[in-house]
């Protein structure tokens, strides 16, 4: 049969990877529950196959040949793609996966995970986390919450709450400001380098310029909110996600009313989402909770 309509074991593959990994064709077919010289036959098929090396061996070291790192390359894209198929052919076996911001998931979802669990203890969610400002869909992910500049109007979109940017500080922050001509003698405490929150609040209640105050810069608002709590400065935040750390007396709003910026929390789903069994109830529940308002709700509300 020509070579070309021949294709290499998904043993084989198997093997090249825990080889890779372990260094060792003794700890690979421990790992694989093989004997070393099976290990070995199924490392020489390959090398036949591709007619290429795949590891220079010494009696100290085995290190993969150019060839052996390609060959890798691609076992590795093979396994994770029939594991990826696995996965969506049978969601049964998997919980639902929801990939978000940190400070998100700390702030928003953690507090209310509880009441999901109470309400659908056979459901297991597998939350992922990301700190980057944008958070981009993944492959393996059957939804995703970001933060868009306007509301969306896709169907597979749910808004979970507006974005409300508030000034936070400690309660017991000596002299805490009364009112914004009093935050220049505060370290403003910023949650994304580019300072926009605060840009936006200042602009809009007749703050000072920028550069006028002192600045403490972090990159997540659970940073921005830590620092606050500790009484290093005043954060702007959302009033969303600083409503569990408000009720437990740790920060408080000194002053001023919620600017609505138009900014939403939206929950997305993936293409692939509908086939998960138990999307329908995950969607219920953040439904729910997006009915509720800011205020933490507990599992009679």
């Amino acid at each position: 049969m020509d070579k070309i309509r021949q294709v290499p074991s998904l043993q084989a593959m198997q093997a090249l990877v825990e080889v890779a990994a372990c260094g060792s064709f003794t700890r690979a077919a421990q790992r694989l529950c093989l004997t070393q010289s099976a290990v070995s036959r199924q490392i020489q098929q390959l090398e036949s196959h591709f007619n290429v090396a795949l590891f220079l061996r010494t009696s100290r070291s085995l290190l993969l040949t150019p060839e052996g790192e390609q060959v890798l390359a691609s076992a590795h894209s093979i396994l994770d793609q029939l594991s990826s198929l696995a996965e969506r052919l049978a969601p049964q076996r998997r919980p639902f996966r929801i990939r978000m911001h940190v400070s998100l998931a700390v702030r928003w979802l953690l507090p209310r995970l509880s009441d999901f669990y109470l309400r659908h203890p056979l459901v297991s969610l597998a939350i992922e986390t990301v700190a980057t400002e944008v958070v981009e869909p993944a492959s393996d992910s059957d939804a995703y919450i970001l933060y868009l500049p306007t509301a969306s109007s896709d169907a597979d979109c749910l808004t979970l709450f507006e974005e409300a940017l508030v000034p936070v500080c400690a309660p017991d922050l000596p002299h805490a400001p009364r009112s914004v001509e009093a935050l220049p003698d505060f370290a403003l405490l910023h949650r994304s380098a580019d300072r926009q929150s605060w840009i936006e609040w200042l602009a809009m209640n007749g703050g000072r310029p920028l550069e006028d105050y002192r600045h403490i810069p972090f990159n997540l608002d659970e940073l921005a909110l830590d620092a606050a709590a500790r009484g290093l400065g005043v954060a702007v935040t959302d009033m969303t996600l600083a409503a569990e750390s408000i009720e437990r007396g740790v920060l408080t709003v000194p002053f001023g009313q919620p600017l609505k910026t138009g900014g939403t929390y939206t929950l997305c789903l993936q293409p692939s989402a509908a086939a998960h069994p138990d999307c329908a109830a995950v969607k219920q529940w953040f439904a729910g909770q997006a009915q509720t308002g800011w205020i933490r709700n507990g599992p009679d509300a």
